[in-house]
């Protein structure tokens, strides 16, 4: 029995781990930049670099009881998308052709950043609720839209098999390497014979 994840379930229960490095008190939202299934840059949604966190009063929108989807151009925090894209271009790495993974599906200021950089597809699990002009422009730009259903359990474990995957990466990179033992002039060496 294979229990292997599709490449589409694998890079979105990848996305949702990112989401988890999220500091927005609103909502965790997190894309994955993949260009022949090799994740070439992530990001998630939280206050630009150098300033407070969101969830320590940085972003005053965030932290204010104003509805969802309202004051939007008062709201500091950069989108996960956008976040994904200029750490692409900050580290001089090109998304031209790449498919996105996100979590939401994208406001209209990220499907422009998309259509501009190139991207060429764009995967989501939920929808944003203002959504409806960002994924008109996207398809009259020929940027290929997926949404992908899953339940909640599947979504859990693939999250849980990736989280456990990169943790055994880390501890292999913390933990010291074992040395190799050669006894020379072993008597019991058959290998030249």
């Amino acid at each position: 029995m294979n229990n292997r994840p599709s490449w589409d379930s694998y890079f979105m229960a990848i996305a949702h781990v990112v989401s988890s490095r999220s500091n927005c008190k609103r909502r965790q939202v997190a894309a994955v930049i993949v260009k022949d299934n090799r994740i070439i840059a992530t990001g998630y949604n939280g206050t630009p670099k150098g300033l407070p966190n969101c969830n320590e009063g940085g972003c005053p929108r965030c932290n204010s009881d104003v509805p969802s989807g309202s004051n939007l151009a008062e709201c500091v925090c950069s989108h996960a998308e956008e976040n994904a894209i200029t750490q692409a271009a900050y580290h001089g790495i090109s998304i031209k052709g790449a498919t996105l993974y996100t979590t939401f599906s994208p406001c209209l200021m990220c499907a422009k950043m998309i259509i501009n950089s190139g991207i060429a597809e764009v995967v989501f699990d939920r929808h944003y609720s203002v959504d409806s002009t960002s994924c008109a422009i996207l398809a009259t730009a020929n940027v290929k839209l997926r949404f992908i259903e899953h339940d909640d359990v599947s979504l859990d474990a693939a999250i849980y098999s990736a989280t456990e995957a990169y943790k055994k990466v880390m501890r292999s990179l913390t933990e010291p390497p074992k040395p190799l033992i050669v006894k020379l002039g072993d008597s019991n060496d058959n290998t030249n014979k």
